[in-house]
């Protein structure tokens, strides 16, 4: 069983900055691509970054030179480092990753998210 789980989330005002995680427990045997999703109220669930196992990125056109998604392969870990936060950066934020499990097969996994509220 795979779990992923995230923290970090909480109360920033705006400019402010904020460093999520996002760690996968249990039989986890490798892990392809990692991102984040978020989704605020009422709207739907929308990619912010993705990063490949061999470290290549891509971005939201929103979250372009306002944050960064990097990781740690030994701890099974994504980040996603965000600055400049403004308002409508207001969501819960999802992780997801593809990960090889005790199947040997490669699925695909979410966490129950983190809340950032950008507000002053």
């Amino acid at each position: 069983q795979v779990q992923l789980v995230e923290s970090g989330g909480d109360l920033v005002q705006p400019g402010g900055s904020l460093r999520l995680s996002c760690t996968a427990s249990g039989t986890v045997f490798s892990i392809n691509n990692m991102a984040w999703f978020r989704q605020a109220p009422g709207e739907e669930r929308v990619m912010v970054a993705t990063i490949m196992s061999n470290g290549i990125t891509d971005y939201a056109d929103s979250a372009m030179g306002r944050f960064t998604i990097f990781r740690d392969n030994t701890k099974n870990t994504v980040y996603l480092q965000m600055t400049s936060l403004k308002p409508e950066d207001t969501a819960v934020y999802y992780c997801n990753a593809d990960i090889r499990d005790s199947t040997d097969q490669f699925r695909n996994y979410w966490g129950k998210g983190t809340l950032v509220t950008v507000s002053s």
